[in-house]
């Protein structure tokens, strides 16, 4: 097993990334033969109802998370809510499930993305650095339904 600080985490709902302020974060990889990984959050209790009612529907979350490094791009995963564990004022959210795919080149699909929309220069600069940060999902990946 291999285990990695993980610094952010996002969970795709209606088409958005929405991110989940972590206290902590660990993700490990169980390097086993289903290549499965757990990812383990500690956040804020407000979110505790959320995250109940996924564990209860064991409904397949996408997430997107940044692992050891504010630079990296975020990995892709496919996941379900295993855990949830209220701890004092927080709660820790245990996730399982599987990494989508190697590196996505996000940011060059999304510049590729927002020329074919027409962008330039200023205009381009701005939302390519508002879509960096929001990392909202590209209109590729949504036709796939991936």
């Amino acid at each position: 097993m291999k285990t990695f600080k993980m610094l952010s985490v996002g969970v795709l709902i209606d088409d958005k990334i929405q991110d989940f302020p972590l206290v902590d974060g660990i993700i490990i990889n169980q390097e086993n033969s289903h290549r499965m990984w757990i990812l383990e959050m500690f956040i804020d209790s407000q979110h505790q109802e959320l995250f109940e009612g996924w564990k209860e529907s064991g409904e397949v979350l996408d997430t997107s998370v940044v692992i050891s490094y504010p630079e990296n791009e975020p990995a892709g995963f496919r996941v379900a809510v295993d855990t949830v564990q209220q701890i004092g004022d927080n709660i820790s959210v245990l996730l399982k499930g599987r990494l989508k795919r190697a590196r996505t080149q996000y940011a060059e699909h999304l510049l590729e993305e927002l020329i074919t929309e027409g962008l330039s220069g200023e205009d381009l600069l701005r939302r390519f650095e508002s879509d960096m940060r929001e990392r909202p999902r590209l209109k590729k990946d949504r036709e796939k339904g991936d």
